[in-house]
């Protein structure tokens, strides 16, 4: 993608800073994660790079677009992506993975899993530090049975985070079908819940922010360790319910 089709960029510092108060905003508003701050969304507009534009990454991503931030969606073959920009408007665009990540204030990875590891190795350097939403599934017959056992015996949060390491890493959107994700975006109150988990706690208030701006009420469920609670096959997976029923299913506090 040539460079004069790239946004004008902001020097470090407006990024950070950025990055900073819709992370602090998103904190405010989610403090306990109660039903008024479910309800809010939040005013700060970031830049978000999405590695994997399939059905889960273009839907996630298009949400965010028609929320007012701007996206930079990427793939091994970014001429693909075309039809997918020009419908979404001016604020999205294609590119590179390493566009995606240089771009991000926040990104957001949806690939098959068992490119997790390849991923880690060829952008682990550029990847530091990121904020990342990764909404990965496990499934054997796609990705292999020696990863699907890793996740199964360590949890897929853990297992993300060892192929990402120095990722702030947040798994999030990775418990329904992309056609649910579309259909009940922005429905009337009360809103479809998105379960998280996270170590980093900043992280984590982002990701609730983004969560929110996508349309849906973030419930967060723990640590990494914990989001082995809604990985697929277990009980916190493929529930189209509301945040309290969610939490109520996972027997969090309300």
């Amino acid at each position: 993608m040539p460079e004069q089709n790239m946004p004008t960029r902001k020097t470090t510092a407006d990024r950070t800073r950025r990055a900073v108060l819709f992370a602090g905003g998103a904190l405010m508003l989610a403090a306990g994660f109660g039903p008024r701050g479910a309800r809010a969304q939040t005013t700060n507009k970031m830049h978000i790079g999405v590695i994997g534009s399939g059905h889960i990454g273009g839907t996630i991503g298009g949400l965010w677009v028609k929320a007012g931030h701007q996206v930079l969606f990427s793939s091994r073959h970014p001429e693909e992506l075309k039809d997918l920009v020009t419908g979404l408007g001016t604020l999205a665009q294609a590119g590179t993975v390493e566009q995606a990540i240089a771009f991000g204030d926040a990104l957001f990875i949806a690939v098959p899993y068992g490119a997790m590891p390849q991923i880690g190795q060829d952008y682990g350097a550029a990847l530091k530090g990121k904020i990342m939403l990764d909404a990965g599934n496990a499934v054997p017959q796609r990705d292999g049975n020696a990863i699907f056992e890793e996740v199964e015996r360590d949890g897929i949060g853990e297992v993300s985070q060892k192929y990402l390491p120095g990722v702030r890493l947040v798994r999030a959107f990775n418990t329904l079908n992309y056609k649910i994700f579309e259909s009940e975006a922005n429905r009337p109150d009360p809103k479809l819940a998105v379960p998280i988990a996270g170590d980093d706690p900043e992280a984590v208030q982002v990701a609730a922010g983004l969560v929110r701006d996508a349309g849906f009420d973030p419930v967060v469920v723990g640590k990494l360790a914990d989001a082995k609670r809604f990985q697929r096959g277990t009980s916190g997976y493929g529930q189209n319910v509301t945040a309290a029923e969610l939490r109520q299913k996972l027997s969090l506090t309300p």
